[in-house]
């Protein structure tokens, strides 16, 4: 590590989507684009930060579109549960092979594949420096994995929840479709709800704001950006209090 390079934060929930595992593939994991993921989770574990992880599992099943084709809402959330779980078996199984120390823990009990999530151990192990990987959700449909960021993020002490998506920031509108579009450096959580800007769902956003739980908004396909970020650089969108 070099010696300039000091985290702005000791511990810092990660808010990945399924997709962002999918790469440029129509389905499913691309291990290519998740061995990336793992190398910049890699230099932000070099800097001694302790990291959580949630994962989402729309690259496999997302419950809303399962209940456009008329399966029922809860159902198709718990399926979507499961994806989140393989996708974390996933990673954790790309963190190995790159010699990170991690653990998958879930929120459904599924003990003989992975453990279940228990506050305390959750914190021991950060303590102790292994990536934390949370999986399903909060374990109850109804709630995106935003929500469940939101969740683990407040409960294990985190100094900031890091959503990673496929654009650099927040926008005063659809970067795609506007190109006059700006990135927003700075929002607050007021700013971010009432201009309705799709930061995370509004659940999430109200519990961040209610914990001072600041969420930086960055691109995960922007190389070196996650570690940018974690040392405070102009990475991204900040919404904060």
């Amino acid at each position: 590590m070099v010696a300039s390079e000091k985290s702005c934060y000791k511990r810092i929930l990660l808010k990945l989507s399924g997709e962002a595992l999918m790469g440029d593939d129509a389905y499913g994991i691309n291990r290519h684009t998740l061995a990336r993921i793992v190398a910049e989770i890699g230099t932000v574990a070099a800097l001694g930060v302790e990291i959580g992880v949630v994962i989402g599992g729309g690259n496999i099943f997302r419950g809303v579109a399962g209940t456009s084709t008329g399966m029922d809402r809860a159902t198709a959330d718990y399926m979507g549960m499961l994806a989140t779980v393989m996708n974390a078996m996933a990673l954790a199984d790309a963190m190995r092979q790159a010699g990170l120390n991690s653990r998958v823990q879930s929120a459904l009990n599924i003990e003989q594949v992975v453990e279940p999530y228990i506050r305390g151990k959750a914190i021991r192990y950060l303590e102790e420096g292994k990536i934390l990987v949370f999986a399903a959700g909060t374990g109850n449909p109804f709630f995106t994995t935003d929500t469940a960021a939101a969740l683990r993020g407040s409960e294990i002490g985190a100094e900031i929840v890091l959503k990673a998506t496929k654009v650099d920031g927040v926008y005063s509108a659809d970067p795609v479709k506007d190109p006059n579009a700006t990135r927003y450096t700075r929002i607050s959580f007021d700013d971010a709800i009432n201009r309705n800007l799709k930061v995370m769902d509004a659940t999430a956003l109200a519990l961040c704001r209610d914990q001072k739980l600041p969420i930086n908004v960055f691109s995960i396909f922007k190389e070196g950006a996650l570690k940018r970020v974690v040392l405070g650089e102009d990475e991204g969108t900040m919404v904060h209090c």
